[in-house]
């Protein structure tokens, strides 16, 4: 959905529209065309994020700073500046460093922490005139699919205080879904963007691994690690990937929905075993829907082994690269603790999970022989299988529910009640972890609210590198299905 429909044009009063509903497009659009200026788009935003302060979704707003930031852009467009996102404010996860402004990665031993630079990515929104706003509360190193960091508190959804944002970029998914931000900066390995996207009700965005920057982002696994956004619709999405990447966005018409041509996959043995029927139901709609609009939908059979083989190998990777990937950070960016420190003041469950399965000789920690074993096995056929889909069977992309249920209650985060199982909470990146697995671009999106009033997501990963291939694929079906981000 464009957000530009809120701006009637320059000669609209400032007070016609609300600045927290604007989308990313829409919010660079009114402050370059001048129908509002930085300065009272931003202090709309603080006032908002100040009312909306028990969500628990940011860790650190300098005010003064963010407002003097907007007052140089209204005068850098004063001067002839027409920088893509210039004075538009965004937020950023607490993973990333910041110069001038506090990095805790979600611990009370970083707390006041400054760093001397910029991570790659912020720097890259800042040379196209955006904002930091501030930094977005996460899961103690990100660590986390729930939400919950035993310093800052546990981030709450929007739609329902009592529920879970999902993780670990909670912060960012729940500012973009509370419109305190018209974007945030998220990082995912197993699903830290699209889980929270999909239960905040917002679009969530991961590039193929290592196709945004990662260098100055608090590291779990290089091999998985990857930088990208929530934002409001998947045409900000573009926007915002085109000022990362320094790519030119696609050329695409409003009009433009005509599914003909398209063929897309699906695997219900794979990504329809445990789900809710609510979701399940939802998600067939969708298909239905998409069939309706010119598109082949095929089923597909991953193989009876394929979730056991993601699942083990990824999870595999995900543990036995930690110490060695936040070791090598800290050291690089001289942070001033180390690794040792970090896992003495972590919160007792995650320091017991670490115990088990990061540190070396850990009861559920995998050697090295079958590490490589899985990079070098395990990886490679799910790369094969997932080929399958794309080439064999000739798919521009697959779908399935991005999340197996709907956010699940605060109070229940550590089992999850799914399709009438209570299971880990881990499954709620069941069906996020195979695209993370092989470092796929994946994309997450509304597709409507179920009976209780709470987001239900749709994921569309395609095969690697084919990332705007992917945005513009995904803005047609956000067009057909007449969906949008279900921000408050």
């Amino acid at each position: 959905m464009n957000d530009s429909s809120s701006i009637s044009g320059r000669s609209a009063p400032r007070e016609s529209f609300d600045p927290s509903s604007l989308g990313l497009v829409a919010a660079a659009a009114a402050i370059r065309e001048g129908h509002i200026t930085s300065e009272a788009y931003t202090a709309a935003l603080l006032l908002r994020a100040r009312t909306l302060a028990e969500l628990n979704s940011f860790v650190t707003i300098d005010e003064a700073a963010v407002l003097a930031a907007a007052r140089d852009a209204d005068k850098a467009r004063a001067a002839g500046s027409a920088a893509l996102l210039l004075g538009v404010p965004l937020g950023v996860k607490d993973s990333y460093l910041t110069k001038g402004l506090p990095t805790s990665l979600g611990l009370d031993s970083l707390a006041h922490f400054v760093p001397r630079e910029d991570a790659d990515a912020v720097r890259a929104i800042k040379r196209a005139g955006a904002l930091v706003f501030g930094k977005n509360n996460l899961v103690e190193m990100s660590y986390g699919l729930t939400g919950h960091n035993a310093r800052y508190g546990q981030v709450k959804n929007p739609h329902a205080r009592d529920r879970v944002s999902g993780g670990s970029s909670s912060g960012s998914a729940a500012s973009v879904a509370a419109g305190l931000v018209p974007a945030s900066l998220g990082g995912d390995t197993v699903g830290s963007i699209r889980v929270p996207a999909s239960f905040c009700g917002v679009v969530g965005f991961k590039p193929t691994t290592g196709r945004w920057p990662r260098n100055g982002v608090a590291p779990i696994s290089h091999t998985l690690d990857t930088t990208g956004a929530f934002v409001r619709s998947v045409e900000d999405c573009i926007l915002l990937d085109q000022v990362v990447t320094g790519e030119q966005t696609a050329e695409f018409s409003d009009d433009d929905y005509d599914l003909r041509g398209t063929r897309l996959a699906f695997a219900p043995r794979q990504f329809l075993d445990l789900v809710d029927s609510e979701v399940e139901d939802r998600f067939r709609e969708v298909v239905l829907q998409l069939q309706e609009a010119g598109a082949e939908v095929i089923e597909v059979d991953l193989g009876d082994d394929f979730n056991a083989l993601v699942q083990t190998a990824t999870w595999g990777i995900f543990a036995h690269e930690t110490m060695g990937a936040i070791s090598e950070f800290l050291r690089r960016h001289d942070i001033p603790t180390t690794f040792e420190a970090i896992y003495e003041d972590l919160k007792p469950q995650l320091r017991q999970a670490w115990g088990q399965i990061v540190l070396p000789g850990g009861a559920g920690a995998i050697s090295s022989e079958a590490y490589w074993t899985t990079l070098n096995v395990s990886r490679p056929e799910i790369q094969r299988r997932l080929d399958a889909a794309f080439v064999a069977h000739g798919a521009q992309g697959i779908l399935q529910p991005t999340t197996p249920c709907t956010a699940p209650l605060i109070e229940e985060q550590v089992t999850v009640h799914i399709a009438g199982q209570d299971v880990s909470y881990l499954a709620l990146a069941n069906h996020t972890v195979s695209a993370s697995s092989v470092g796929l671009p994946g994309i997450s999106f509304p597709v409507g609210l179920s009976r209780a009033g709470l987001p239900i997501g749709l994921e569309l990963d395609a095969s690697l590198g084919s990332d705007r291939t992917l945005l513009v694929l995904a803005r047609k079906i956000e067009g057909v299905l007449g969906a949008k981000s279900t921000a408050i």
